[in-house]
């Protein structure tokens, strides 16, 4: 088992999405595994809490850590719920480090989600609410596109070349590491389900393309900088919040599992663990 991991070891660091050079490692020393982000990757209320820093309510359970338990990795996940991009480089809270802080040049890999909150795409999920049926309330989708210019998408893309100032700041602070942006996922099927979860039609496919584009966003800066995408809306389809409660792997308006609403729950930071370690096993493999 040893021999493997230092097998898969070497070929990762010399492989290197963003690397320059491979560090020295021993075969026998795990991957050295910095996970960045927001409150898709801290699985905020999934138990158990790490008392590391309670204020950004982040799991133990999270996608961070399933994927450090599949790949033998050691861990610091300094993900925070309600992060942004400013977060990185300035506390988010009294006694909570900058995120960036947890990169040195021994890091092997760095994972994040981000832009959610940059973006406000989920304060603007949750005021496309509605619990009585149309023509009662407003449709978010008519609100933001009424003008001829969807207001969301426009913030998405003014904020993207911030995540590329990101994934440069990441390589020149852990310049062997191999990085991996980690997408949002299939939060809502085509057409919603309302009213088992409160979107109108029009709205839910609002809501979902909205999060396709961030995605979309992370994936092209990803892939323009040499580091790596793991799509996470392939893995959901079928486990979205219209699912069945013992399906999903993102929580309904009203959970049904410990998790906050619109967030992965303990099974869906499983499945994003495994498209994660499966990712970088398949980087090293190159």
């Amino acid at each position: 088992m040893k021999t493997a991991l230092g097998t898969a070891l070497a070929t990762l660091l010399s492989a290197g999405a963003v690397s320059v050079t491979a560090p020295v490692v021993s075969a026998d020393e795990p991957l050295r595994y910095v996970a960045l982000g927001d409150s898709f990757a801290a699985a905020p209320l999934v138990p158990p809490v790490d008392p590391a820093d309670p204020m950004c309510l982040r799991s133990l359970s999270g996608y961070p850590h399933m994927a450090a338990k599949t790949l033998g990795a050691s861990l610091t996940d300094v993900s925070c719920s309600a992060a942004t991009v400013d977060h990185l480089s300035t506390p988010q809270h009294p006694g909570t480090a900058p995120q960036y802080d947890a990169l040195t040049p021994d890091t092997d890999i760095v994972s994040i989600t981000i832009g959610g909150n940059d973006t406000s795409l989920f304060s603007e999920a949750l005021r496309c609410v509605n619990l009585l049926p149309q023509p009662h309330g407003t449709s978010c989708a008519e609100e933001n596109t009424a003008d001829g210019t969807d207001k969301v998408k426009a913030r998405i893309d003014a904020w993207a070349p911030a995540f590329t100032s990101v994934l440069h700041e990441i390589a020149r602070r852990a310049p062997h590491a191999e990085v991996f942006a980690v997408g949002y996922g299939n939060y809502l099927r085509d057409d919603g389900c309302y009213p088992d979860q409160p979107f109108w039609k029009q709205d839910a496919n609002y809501v979902q393309s909205a999060v396709n584009h961030l995605s979309a966003v992370l994936k092209q800066a990803a892939e323009e900088r040499g580091a790596a995408f793991v799509d996470t809306y392939t893995l959901s389809t079928g486990h979205d919040i219209c699912a069945a409660p013992a399906d999903r792997y993102i929580e309904g308006i009203v959970p049904t599992r410990a998790a906050a609403p619109l967030h992965p729950n303990a099974a869906g930071a499983r499945a994003i663990g495994d498209a994660l370690a499966a990712a970088v096993r398949a980087t090293s493999a190159e």
